[in-house]
């Protein structure tokens, strides 16, 4: 008696990648993140597997509009450094959401995608954007509703 195996897909399998359009106003970030990361992964199709990218897009808008609880408005921090000495660099949620909101979220799906080849090319589908405005409409994304 032979067994049935279990179909799983490869790079050869044509799998089909839709665009979901996420408003950010008013939502939790890292709530909103870790959903984010789940549809990138592709975690809610039946045929995911690890190590393949079978994820969908995702585009963000009013990124400006996202909201932290706590004191995080004021504690939280983003470092960066430049590769020399003295050159930590160290930017308040406050400051950063003044000159460039997208980057938030884009640093927090980061953190909850593999940190490896296929983290990059994942977080490469990922469109952030400050207003209501993007240029995905020829995509027909579908509104994706995020508690």
């Amino acid at each position: 008696m032979k067994t049935q195996k279990t179909p799983v897909p490869d790079s050869k399998t044509k799998i089909e990648k839709k665009f979901y359009v996420v408003d950010a106003t008013g939502k939790t970030l890292g709530r909103l993140a870790s959903n984010i990361a789940r549809i990138l992964l592709g975690k809610h199709k039946s045929v995911w597997v690890p190590y393949e990218d079978i994820g969908d897009f995702v585009i963000v808008t009013n990124a400006a509009k996202i909201r932290v609880t706590g004191k995080k408005l004021t504690d939280k921090a983003y470092y960066r450094h430049s590769g020399y000495l003295g050159g930590l660099k160290k930017e308040t949620f406050m400051s950063l959401i003044q000159k460039s909101p997208e980057t938030i979220i884009e640093h927090a799906v980061k953190g909850m995608l593999p940190h490896n080849r296929l983290g990059r090319k994942l977080l490469k589908k990922l469109k952030v954007y400050r207003g209501s405005d993007h240029p995905h409409r020829a995509q027909k994304p579908i509104k994706l509703e995020i508690e």
